[in-house]
């Protein structure tokens, strides 16, 4: 206290200190930056509270002292969160303060935006400041200019020593030294060594996991199996008194995420996985801004250098399967009854085709219609999706059969392996179930015979375990019967029945869209399809898992028979059987058997198409209809075959129209029947036209999709 005294004893001088800084607070303002200080540099704290007798010494009375120690703990980096700055700074504002007091510059702030403004009231109100080198008047421009060096000094520092202690830590991270918490499935021991989590049943529940993504490719679908199975995830507690004690609790899509996520299951050392953005942190709130760097993207990256449940290839296979999950691109395998949602691609533009479900999802079609959304375009192209998707099926069909004998043994393998983990899981659960039994019953059989208040509650613990191991018994009694470890003759015979007819599988009711998804992915990378121009015919090239390339052609069901590309020989053939006099089912059983096909999804030709088609020629004449005298026809009226004769187009069509409201009809009763009659001038003849040769967009289906998808 003296050296202190001598050392403002100098500055000290009547022009500085006045009658009006006597009149109000002296105030001592003491910080520590951490809880840690204040514990262990009790000498700085105590100094910091003696500057109240260094004001007595200099003339305030101790009445006149004001202390504000509440920034105890707290760091000067910022005025936020500390709330004994904010106390002085206001009062000073209100004009109660003549001086301020402190050990050094950095007490107060460490921040020049806190110091200036600090300054600045100061100056306004008259507020003297002072510290171990003496007395400033912040009015005054050489004390101004001394104090604002001081507070850079401050700022400088504290910037130089985050500096060093920051590229310490990088280089300790370089080396994989830094230490960091594990997660589930690690343990680190004393000496700071990570290993595998010494219990057993922790690594194989943790290898279930990544096992069950393999098999999956879903994090939802793990979710579901662990909670179908009744299996709990392992915890380490981090803190409190139940540290590194193991806890079980149920699965959830967080912890799985960053189980997925994180490198270190592969053996790999990474820093720099949670990088601080500034413009996302929360003042007052250190620990914010926290973002989530990319894969790849880390500082530190060292593989091979922990204990590892799977590979880096797997890991990051792993990674690629979650993104694509994400970005709704390939993704994993959907529950819709699309086949080869994600796999197909336009021949035309080489844009991903999507799934469009008309009908209540009853009607597949696969659409192009990325630069129609895009660029306001056309649509590329689109074609059912249920010929593609048979003819997908075939294919897959002829791949498996040289393969059946092995996928069958392959089947029972995975059956008896799926079902071999579960049982050994439910095992390790029995396993430590009587092992907290027999805890219990030491506990209670170690106790005093006369303490009977510790003695019963032990007593209950012990009943407790008792029934718990009970209740689980009788869960794994239920468990077994369903899933028996060992495949039985019967199975096996069955599953080599089942594989030796795949399409008899593939068809089965017990089969999910989803299995049939994956069976085509695990077999095929990409499908394109390319329609010829607006006929039947679409070309197919299968590009199969490993590079190699096949083509076929397919036959899609085509709305007219203007669009069959041999329309034109279809005609002629017609002429020239109607020129042999030949009779309409004679010509339609011929051209069945030569292997000419109508359009829509008909196989064969009738009677009534033959003769359409001689009567679009002008070969044959449309019956003509003869109307009652009582009936009145306008001139600018048809029939309803008349006017479809006239716009090349079957009569259904057009009956469809007038049921969408497109045109309008009249009903007519001759005789014991009823007949429409269409109204339709030229104009009107013309409309109709047009607006059968607008192409089939499918924009409503398309714009749904993409409403969805969005």
């Amino acid at each position: 206290m003296r050296g202190i005294c001598q050392r403002l004893s100098g500055p000290v001088t009547p022009g500085k200190i006045h009658g009006d800084h006597i009149d109000r607070l002296a105030v001592v303002y003491v910080r520590q930056s951490t809880m840690q200080q204040v514990e262990r540099h009790q000498e700085s704290t105590r100094l910091q509270y003696d500057l109240s007798n260094l004001a007595t010494n200099m003339g305030w009375s101790r009445q006149r002292v004001l202390v504000i120690d509440e920034d105890l703990g707290q760091s000067a980096t910022s005025a936020e969160g500390r709330p004994g700055f904010r106390r002085l700074v206001a009062e000073v504002g209100l004009d109660h303060v003549g001086i301020v007091l402190g050990v050094e510059m950095s007490r107060l702030a460490r921040c020049c935006r806190d110091w200036y403004q600090l300054l600045e009231i100061c100056a306004m109100f008259g507020t003297l400041i002072g510290d171990m080198d003496g007395i400033y008047d912040p009015a005054d421009y050489n004390d101004r200019l001394l104090l604002g060096l001081k507070g850079t000094m401050s700022e400088a520092e504290l910037h130089i020593l985050k500096r060093r202690m920051l590229e310490g830590m990088r280089g300790k991270a370089r080396r994989g030294e830094l230490g960091m918490q594990v997660p589930r499935g690690y343990f680190r021991r004393p000496s700071g060594e990570v290993i595998k989590d010494p219990d057993e049943q922790v690594q194989d529940t943790v290898q279930l996991v990544f096992d069950l993504f393999k098999r999956y490719g879903t994090m939802n679908a793990v979710l579901r199996h662990l909670v179908r199975n009744a299996i709990q995830l392992p915890n380490r507690v981090r803190s409190g008194v139940s540290k590194s004690e193991l806890e079980w609790r149920r699965p959830n899509r967080a912890t799985l995420n960053d189980m997925l996520h994180n490198p270190i299951y592969a053996g790999a050392y990474v820093y720099g996985r949670r990088p601080t953005d500034p413009r996302k942190k929360k003042p007052g709130r250190p620990s914010t801004g926290k973002t989530v760097a990319r894969f790849g993207q880390w500082e530190v990256l060292l593989k091979d250098r922990l204990p590892a449940y799977i590979t880096w290839e797997q890991y990051e296979q792993n990674i690629r399967q979650l993104e694509l999950n994400a970005n709704q691109a390939l993704g994993a395998p959907r529950s819709g009854p699309s086949l080869l949602s994600g796999l197909v691609v336009c021949g035309r533009c080489g844009m991903r085709m999507g799934t469009a479900y008309t009908n209540n999802g009853k009607g597949l079609r696969y659409v192009c219609s990325r630069r129609m959304v895009d660029y306001g375009e056309d649509l590329c192209q689109s074609l059912p999706g249920k010929p593609l998707d048979e003819l997908v099926a075939k294919v897959i069909f002829q791949a498996l059969e040289p393969a059946a004998l092995e996928i069958s043994l392959r089947v029972a393998e995975d059956i008896e392996a799926q079902r071999a983990q579960l049982v050994r899981h439910w095992e390790q659960r029995l396993e430590r179930a009587r092992y907290a039994v027999e805890r219990a019953f030491r506990q209670y059989n170690a106790v005093e015979p006369e303490n009977r208040l510790v003695a019963r509650t032990l007593e209950r613990q012990w009943e407790e375990a008792l029934g718990a191991e009970e209740e689980l018994k009788r869960e794994y009694e239920r468990f077994l019967p369903q899933h028996p470890p060992c495949l039985s003759a019967q199975e096996r015979n069955a599953i080599r029945q089942l594989s030796s007819d795949i399409p008899a599988i593939w068809h089965a009711s017990s089969t999910t869209p989803m299995e049939r998804q994956a069976i085509v992915r695990q077999l095929i990378e990409r499908i394109t399809v390319t329609v010829d121009g607006r006929t039947e015919k679409v070309k197919v090239e299968f590009q199969w898992a490993g590079g190699h390339k096949t083509e076929t052609v397919l036959i899609r069901p085509v709305a007219r028979l203007e669009q069959l590309n041999y329309y034109g020989d279809l005609l002629s053939r017609v002429a020239e059987l109607h020129a042999e006099q030949k009779k309409y089912s004679e010509i339609a059983q011929i051209l069945n058997e030569e292997g000419w096909r109508p359009a829509k999804r008909r196989e064969t030709f009738n009677s009534g198409m033959v003769q359409n088609l001689l009567i679009r020629q002008g070969l044959r004449k449309s019956k003509e209809r003869v109307f009652p005298e009582a009936i009145t026809k306008k001139s600018s009226e048809w029939t309803l075959p008349d006017l479809a004769e006239k716009l090349g187009m079957p009569p259904v069509s057009l009956y469809s129209w007038i049921k969408k409201g497109k045109l309008e009809a009249r009903r007519v009763r001759i005789g014991g029947r009823c007949i429409l009659l269409l109204d339709a001038d030229e104009a009107e003849v013309a409309r109709l036209q047009s607006l059968r040769n607008q192409p089939r967009t499918w924009s409503k289906h398309v714009r749904l999709m993409e409403a969805e998808r969005y």
